[in-house]
């Protein structure tokens, strides 16, 4: 079929669509908006001589869509990204259908954002903190999510069937093209339940508690049989003026069923087109502190510095606990977004070191290693 001709297909579509809409409610007009970004990065690691005698790299990160729409009470929210092949290549980071019950209670159905610690973020800067590399920040699973969102409590309720699903095979392990971190190799998440409880006070000191809770199984292809995973944590936000401080504490326990002979002190976790081992059992301790300056030198509106600091505490006693510290800078021109980020990492798969098990059994004697690195955005 001539390309021409699936673009008139598509457009015809389209169209059609947009007439139903608007013809079977003349009251009720269809909201639509459609957003999204192009970044580009820059970074010199200190673990790769050969970059660092050129002076660096600079190229391509991600170019993303989104979409919004509501219509007669049900909304839409979606995002489509696409980094490189390296990288996992194309992969949807979110998308679910929502009903808006009053100004304060709504549901979603979907690929919906998991209600565990601080959200969206835990963290001001490009690399995220700790939590999210063993899939606990901006993590997104399929499910249906309650949410209350009052003046001084909020709570959040969610079943989550699985991890995002691409492939259906009776025994297919998930693919690695994903956003967020998910249980992989041999064993699959499925059928996990979240519970979120904040409290809110203050005025000028602005005050969130929370604590989280999730517990779901875990599915072994190889013994068919199933194992479990559990998660607690403590949170606190504080913002006053132009400073803002989180912190939180985390408990998790991954209890695989693996065949014999196959360790149960780790799992398999995969995102980004790649697979690593985490340990099983381990802590999570976050602190971050961001101040935002707003500035008059056009383009430039505000700066916002920050420091984001994560330390994973492994339970296994011959295990080496893994640390990352954040220092930067969000310089925010119009609609382009600037972090300029110094990373650093002890045990960090993203950091030097040992990708494959700095995570888990991490590396004895390991040292510091470090990225610097500039991200430039235009999201619209």
């Amino acid at each position: 079929m001539p390309i021409e001709f699936k673009y008139l297909i598509l457009l015809s579509f389209i169209f059609m669509v947009e007439t139903t809409l608007y013809t079977a409610d003349a009251q009720e007009v269809p909201e639509v908006a459609i957003g999204g970004a192009l970044r580009f990065n820059y970074n010199l690691s200190s673990w790769k001589p050969a970059q660092k005698r050129r002076g660096g790299e600079f190229g391509y990160d991600l170019f993303r869509i989104n979409a919004k729409a509501a219509y007669k009470g049900i909304n839409l929210n979606a995002e489509y990204r696409l980094y490189s092949n390296a990288f996992g290549g194309g992969m949807l980071k979110q998308g679910w259908f929502g009903y808006h019950f009053d100004e304060t209670n709504e549901i979603q159905l979907g690929l919906t954002q998991v209600p565990f610690g601080i959200q969206q973020y835990n963290s001001n800067n490009w690399f995220f903190n700790l939590p999210y590399y063993v899939g606990l920040e901006d993590d997104h699973d399929m499910g249906i999510k309650y949410r209350h969102t009052g003046d001084k409590v909020e709570y959040q309720l969610a079943f989550f069937k699985n991890a995002e699903e691409t492939r259906f095979g009776n025994t297919t392990e998930i693919t690695h093209s994903r956003y967020a971190y998910d249980v992989a190799g041999r064993n699959k998440e499925f059928n996990q339940l979240n519970g979120k409880f904040i409290y809110k006070f203050g005025k000028q000191l602005k005050h969130r508690l929370g604590v989280s809770g999730q517990y779901g199984r875990l599915f072994n292809l190889d013994t068919e049989e199933t194992g479990n995973h559990y998660g607690l944590a403590i949170h606190y936000e504080l913002t006053y003026n132009d400073w803002n401080i989180k912190t939180e504490a985390m408990n998790i326990s991954n209890n695989p069923a693996n065949a014999a002979g196959i360790s149960r002190d780790e799992i398999s976790m995969a995102a980004y087109g790649a697979a690593y081992n985490v340990a099983a059992d381990f802590n999570i301790y976050t602190f971050t502190i961001a101040r935002n300056i707003p500035v008059e030198w056009d383009p430039i509106s505000s700066l916002k510095i920050y420091n984001d600091f994560g330390y994973m505490q492994k339970k296994k006693e011959d295990f080496d606990d893994s640390i990352m510290n954040v220092t930067g800078l969000l310089i925010t021109a119009g609609n382009i977004y600037t972090y300029i980020d110094y990373a650093a990492g002890l045990n960090h798969s993203w950091l030097g070191g040992n990708f494959v098990d700095d995570f888990s059994r991490g590396t004895p004697e390991a040292g510091w290693e470090a990225r610097f690195n500039v991200n430039i955005g235009y999201y619209f």
